[in-house]
């Protein structure tokens, strides 16, 4: 019986956000130690769901160790990182006998002394383990892969959906790479290749062209004998790092040339769909008039310069502030305002209250917008999600969370805690079917379609200014590589 430790450290680092991310934030989201690991995650469609089946699968002696997660923010806190790394080693290093690691890393950590953060997670793991020691670690299909983790890692195992809907399958796949190698039936090599190019969010959904024929020639290649994995990674274009963009990771059974002849031409694919990834949107009141000219509901109108996944603060009022002025019903907007939603409890159910929202933990998402109307409800703002959903996740928190009604039917909806759209039981938890609503605004790029495609009568993703906007060239650079399209003439 094999001896396998499993933990993981995720987050993705927007490095325009200046708000630092911090234990609280950490706490805020998933700190989870021991065998409660098993409780929170057993179930869940995730990769340290399927790292916990992998152990039942192949009769594994199973210690679970540590898992963290933050919502997206700015960069990981110095203090808090070399806490959760040192406790993370300190954690496995315990474990007796121990034959291998399963790690979940993000893959955009970027921390206040490591731009590479999840690479310096693999160099400190592979320091204390030793250089022949099996470390196996999933990544998000964001991640901005380097060569530190390439070469401080056994394996890499990559997501192949944007929505990320295959985690607990990576999770499996990386399982059984580890079993394998433990047994010494096989011995990774893997190699790298990143074009030089930003992959804008807009064109990362893997369902469609261009990224979908690139995914799927990549899963073609896993059904060579040799080859253990064949990753694409799309980047994260909001984590300004010399590694970002996107990157092909090919794992084989002791053939390194394979491995980085596929890689090579993988990554050629990326660079070939350059000419793919104009971006032509509409801006917020074009989009709002087409919203409510359309027949077809609900009209999710997708609020991508507020992605909440990408790093922004979830209280833009670019859309809201349309659908205001255009007198539009019947929709329903949520919103980041923990300041608001302890008015509303004030106010109690029922009660009317005068607010201003949005627009308030900056100057790059519009301005606040007063609003009068009725507190239809207070939530503890817990929900569950038992279906493969973006980010993996089962047990959800918004925060203690505030209906209010105003207008003609149309609801607010506040929260306590950023809280990304990725499960309609945000909406249903509170008693709102977003099926029977006209217009609903989620703060996303490609991550709510899991959940928002299958009810939608229309989709309009929308132009809008912030730290996820959708367009790389509203942005300065500074520490990217260069040349690199669309900044460069490549």
């Amino acid at each position: 019986m094999a001896t396998i430790a499993i933990g993981g450290i995720m987050h993705e680092s927007n490095t325009f956000n200046s708000v630092p991310t911090d234990r609280a934030a950490f706490e805020s989201g998933y700190l989870t130690f021991g065998n409660d690991i098993l409780d929170i995650w057993g179930e869940a469609h995730h990769e340290i769901g399927g790292f916990i089946e992998g152990a039942s699968l192949y009769d594994w002696d199973l210690h679970p160790t540590l898992m963290t997660a933050a919502t997206p923010a700015g960069r990981v806190t110095d203090e808090f990182f070399e806490e959760v790394v040192a406790e993370l080693i300190h954690r496995i290093k315990s474990v007796p006998n121990l034959d291998g690691v399963l790690l979940a890393l993000h893959g955009a950590m970027v921390v206040e002394s490591y731009p590479d953060g999840d690479g310096e997670v693999l160099r400190r793991m592979r320091q204390a383990l030793g250089t022949d020691f099996p470390i196996v670690s999933t990544l998000d299909h964001h991640t901005n892969v380097s060569e530190q983790m390439v070469a401080e890692s056994t394996a890499l195992v990559i997501y192949k959906t944007n929505p990320h809907i295959d985690q607990r399958q990576r999770g499996l796949q990386a399982a059984e790479i580890l079993m394998r190698t433990v047994r010494g039936e096989i011995k990774p090599t893997q190699a790298l290749a990143k074009p030089p190019m930003i992959f804008n969010i807009l064109h990362q959904y893997t369902s469609v062209e261009p990224m979908q024929p690139i995914l799927q020639e990549a899963v073609q290649l896993e059904t060579k004998s040799n080859v253990l994995a064949a990753n694409i990674a799309a980047g994260y274009p909001y984590a300004d790092v010399h590694e970002m963009g996107p990157t092909a990771v090919v794992v084989t059974d002791n053939d390194p040339q394979l491995a980085q002849a596929e890689a090579q031409r993988l990554s050629d694919r990326l660079w070939n769909v350059c000419d793919q990834l104009a971006i032509n949107l509409p801006d917020a009141a074009a989009a709002v008039t087409q919203a409510m000219q359309s027949e077809s509901h609900p009209v999710i109108l997708v609020e991508m310069g507020d992605n909440i996944g990408g790093g922004s603060p979830g209280d833009s009022t670019f859309i809201l502030r349309e659908l205001v002025r255009q007198e539009a019903d019947g929709f329903v907007c949520i919103l980041y305002a923990p300041q608001e939603v302890e008015v509303c409890i004030q106010a109690g159910v029922r009660g009317e209250v005068d607010l201003t929202v949005g627009g308030k933990s900056d100057d790059l998402h519009g301005s606040p917008i007063p609003i009068r109307g009725r507190v239809r409800l207070i939530h503890d703002g817990y929900y569950e999600e038992t279906e493969p959903r973006h980010g993996g996740g089962r047990y959800q928190d918004q925060g203690i969370t505030a209906v209010v009604e105003i207008g003609r039917k149309s609801l607010i909806v506040l929260t306590s805690k950023r809280q990304v759209p990725f499960s309609l039981h945000q909406l249903f938890s509170l008693g709102i079917d977003p099926r029977g609503v006209k217009h609903v605004v989620v703060k996303a790029a490609i991550a709510y379609r899991a959940a928002y495609e299958p009810i939608a009568g229309k989709i309009i993703e929308v132009d809008t200014p912030g730290l996820t906007a959708v367009n790389p060239l509203h942005f300065t650079y500074r520490d990217v590589r260069r040349p690199i399209f669309p900044l460069d003439s490549v």
